[in-house]
């Protein structure tokens, strides 16, 4: 894959995790958010940081699931070990949280870690789509 394809690849796959991400955190299950974590939330969002992640992690989607995805041509992997790799990234920081936070709650992990691998499922077969359209 050339550095342009893999550059509309990457533009592709995080327009797909922010645009999914602000629809889930800013409409869908902003209240449940708000009344699981209200008192650990800040009020006002600090978006560098936030950004920074968004961009770290649309990366290691690319590497670890879309790009062996297109290598081997196979949609169905993408999505399988974008699942996968949404639980466990997910669920490191949910677990964490459960282990060392006071007031962190189980209910806020489940749904999280359940978010977190619908969404990466999603980003890396928009991905997965992107890339093997551009390859092929």
């Amino acid at each position: 894959m050339r550095i342009s394809q893999l550059a509309v690849t990457y533009a592709a796959s995080l327009f797909a995790f922010l645009a999914l991400d602000f629809v889930w955190l800013g409409a869908i299950a902003r209240g449940f958010y708000r009344d699981q974590m209200g008192h650990l939330m800040r009020t006002d969002v600090r978006w560098l940081p936030a950004f920074a992640f968004y961009a770290l992690f649309v990366g290691a989607i690319l590497v670890f699931v879309v790009l062996p995805a297109v290598e081997r041509g196979s949609l169905a992997r993408a999505a399988a070990m974008g699942a996968f790799f949404g639980l466990v990234t997910y669920a490191t920081y949910d677990l964490t949280n459960l282990a060392v936070l006071e007031g962190f709650r189980t209910q806020l992990a489940l749904v999280d870690m359940v978010w977190g691998t619908v969404l990466c499922t999603l980003v890396s077969i928009a991905g997965y789509l992107v890339a093997s359209r551009l390859v092929a």
